[in-house]
């Protein structure tokens, strides 16, 4: 059996600038230190975290008053930021720098005096925190159809933000929706959108057109990594969702001469590997890299912590 694996995969510069800050605080202020959230959406990841010292919570009335407390990778809205302040409570912020981009582009829209439409999924930690961020009333959207919902008149100015586990492909048809829709519509540029969402995709595209099975290594709540998953089965490929190699069931390879893996962003490369592994205990396999985009970006640290 041929595995080939996907490249660029797994860890983003988001996710591994948010776990390196958990670490880092870790090391220099010692346990416990409290995470608001997953600092990324991948359970392995947050297992290993809290075994060294690190308490996730979903509600800062959790943690005790100034204790260090990190926002993780997906950001936080304005109110979170203000009753930490009122707790007075020791905050490190693991915002992905491509999300708090997001967040800076939708005040500035509005500051134009412009209604701002957020393309992304309801209920995500990121799109809680974008729309706590942006001051005035934000219209969600996650479909065409929501867009031809939406209570506004043509002639109204519009601006549109995205979710950035969205990419260029995923937001393409709304966009466009909105632009047929609504005469004064800005946006950001094609570059602005998340260079890892866009080029996981992408490498996935490419894996479908040599393999017969998929398994996207990544956590169930991870919105990148189910899209990885979709994007194999709209393909043709019978694509699976795998957190570890405990996922795997042999049924789906029966048959299957060449399988191809990938992993979402907030996977660790860790996890690949041992699905690589779980593959060889099932019988002799040929291993390949499909040649891809090497990533080289690199997110500062806070100074607090660099």
């Amino acid at each position: 059996m041929q595995v080939v694996l996907a490249q660029p995969r797994g860890f983003c510069a988001g996710v591994v600038r948010a776990i390196d800050i958990v670490e880092r605080a870790l090391e220099r202020h010692g346990a416990p230190i409290y995470v608001r959230h997953e600092i990324v959406h991948n359970e392995h990841v947050v297992e290993s975290l809290r075994a060294k010292g690190a308490r996730f919570v979903e509600d800062l009335a959790e943690v005790p008053a100034g204790a260090l407390t990190i926002f993780s990778a997906h950001g936080v809205s304005q109110s979170v930021e203000a009753e930490a302040r009122r707790r007075d409570l020791r905050v490190v912020d693991a915002t992905c720098p491509l999300v708090a981009k997001v967040h800076s582009e939708g005040k500035r829209y509005v500051a134009q005096g412009r209604t701002v439409i957020l393309i992304g999924h309801a209920g995500h930690a990121e799109v809680e925190g974008t729309l706590g961020q942006i001051p005035g009333h934000t219209h969600l959207v996650s479909s065409v159809d929501d867009v031809e919902a939406l209570p506004l008149a043509p002639d109204t100015p519009l601006a549109y933000v995205t979710q950035t586990t969205l990419s260029v492909d995923d937001t393409r048809s709304i966009i466009q929706a909105l632009k047929c829709r609504f005469v004064d519509v800005l946006g950001p540029e094609t570059k602005d959108i998340c260079y890892a969402t866009q080029n996981r995709q992408a490498a996935v595209r490419d894996l479908a057109k040599v393999a017969d099975l998929i398994l996207v290594v990544g956590s169930a709540n991870s919105s990148n990594s189910n899209r990885l998953r979709e994007i194999g089965e709209e393909l043709g490929v019978p694509s699976y969702l795998v957190p570890d190699e405990g996922a795997i069931d042999p049924a789906w390879l029966a048959g299957r001469s060449v399988v191809g893996v990938t992993a979402g962003a907030s996977a660790p490369e860790v996890l690949v590997d041992g699905v690589i592994a779980a593959l060889r205990r099932l019988g002799p396999i040929e291993l390949s890299t499909l040649p891809g985009i090497v990533e080289d970006v690199q997110f500062r640290l806070p100074e607090t912590l660099a």
